[in-house]
């Protein structure tokens, strides 16, 4: 234990140093003289006990006392308060200022003996308690980066499942995904937001493992009835991750409902505009329709990209939030980085 002594006179430092030592442990004693200088070294270096004098030129007993409970984490630590008989004002004012006992002049070596080894014990104690909740802390961070893991995991497995049934390549989740962190980025959501785009945007797909085959692998296009069909894969998706406890699955089922809809509203399951569609759902809207146009599929070529921008700067407004196209174009470097990191197998 670190043991903080104060008294103006050298004799009373001796004699509690002295009495200190007779208590059979171990301990690390700083006496001061000053109480200026003690509170400096209690400001720079946390005491487990602190005995303070009441009677000290230029900065009283009390006084310290009230500025050393004001440093950060010197609430509760123990301290003794070495007073005479007859001054229970000062007393009173002590407990006040936070003073947990006291000390009676002249020292009595078994009181002293009694009162040290009860406030050792209560510091102890709150060590213990710190140690404890630091521990615990630990564990519920373990508990809780596995439940994120586990949940991450979950997220890639469903993807791959409509990854599996969809022509589209696993490349392509990871493309869009990435574009879409941009956007996020650009538009300078919160760094937590951020991430959660990034890990929910693959999703934004899933509900098409409920569209049938016939329909889902056409090679050409869809008639007004197969497209009809095809339409209610983002509310399958909704459904399937909607109603869950997790941020990241609650962000994943809005960017599965909404991210075909339209700026202008012309678009689906339910044909909202402008800021009543979510900003997720207008963020991956502008990622997803890119990627698809610059990627080959079995039923169409793979557009160049510089006629991929054109038409995403002229459907600004209508297909597109403009905020969100201009975001994805504002710095295009890293679009066109993402599009090599990730790049379809030939």
């Amino acid at each position: 234990m670190q043991i903080v002594i104060v008294d103006d006179v050298e004799a009373n430092l001796l004699l509690l140093k002295h009495f200190i030592t007779q208590l059979g442990e171990a301990h690390e004693v700083a006496a001061f003289t000053d109480p200026q200088q003690a509170l400096a070294h209690c400001q720079g270096t946390v005491p487990d006990l602190v005995i303070v004098d009441y009677m000290m030129p230029e900065l009283n007993g009390v006084d310290f006392i009230q500025r050393f409970r004001a440093a950060p984490g010197r609430a509760d630590i123990p301290v003794l308060m070495v007073t005479a008989n007859d001054e229970l004002t000062v007393r009173y004012s002590a407990l006040e200022a936070g003073a947990n006992d006291f000390l009676t002049k002249p020292l009595d070596k078994i009181e002293f003996r009694a009162r040290m080894r009860n406030m050792l014990a209560l510091r102890a104690n709150q060590k213990r308690l710190e140690d404890r909740a630091s521990w615990l802390a630990e564990e519920v961070l373990k508990a809780t980066d596995e439940i994120v893991r586990r949940e991450r995991e979950t997220i890639l497995r469903l993807s791959k499942a409509a990854e599996f049934r969809d022509p589209e390549t696993g490349a392509h989740i990871q493309r869009m995904a990435h574009y879409s962190w941009l956007i996020a980025v650009r538009l300078g959501l919160p760094p937590e937001h951020q991430r959660l785009i990034l890990e929910a945007a693959p999703m934004h797909d899933v509900g098409k493992v409920g569209i049938p085959d016939h329909i889902l692998l056409k090679p050409g296009r869809l008639d007004p009835a197969e497209f009809d069909i095809m339409k209610q894969h983002p509310i399958i998706g909704h459904k399937i991750l909607a109603d869950s406890g997790s941020p990241l699955l609650q962000m994943a089922a809005v960017i599965a409902l909404s991210h075909h809809e339209k700026f202008d509203g012309s678009g689906y399951p339910h044909g909202l505009a402008g800021e009543a569609i979510p900003l997720v759902g207008r963020i991956v809207a502008v990622a997803d329709v890119f990627d698809a146009l610059t990627s080959a599929r079995p039923y169409k070529l793979a557009w160049d990209v510089d006629t991929a921008v054109e038409l995403m700067r002229s459907q600004r407004g209508i297909h597109f939030d403009p905020q969100c196209v201009d975001a994805f174009l504002e710095r295009f470097d890293e679009v066109l980085a993402v599009r090599q990191r990730f790049a379809d197998e030939a």
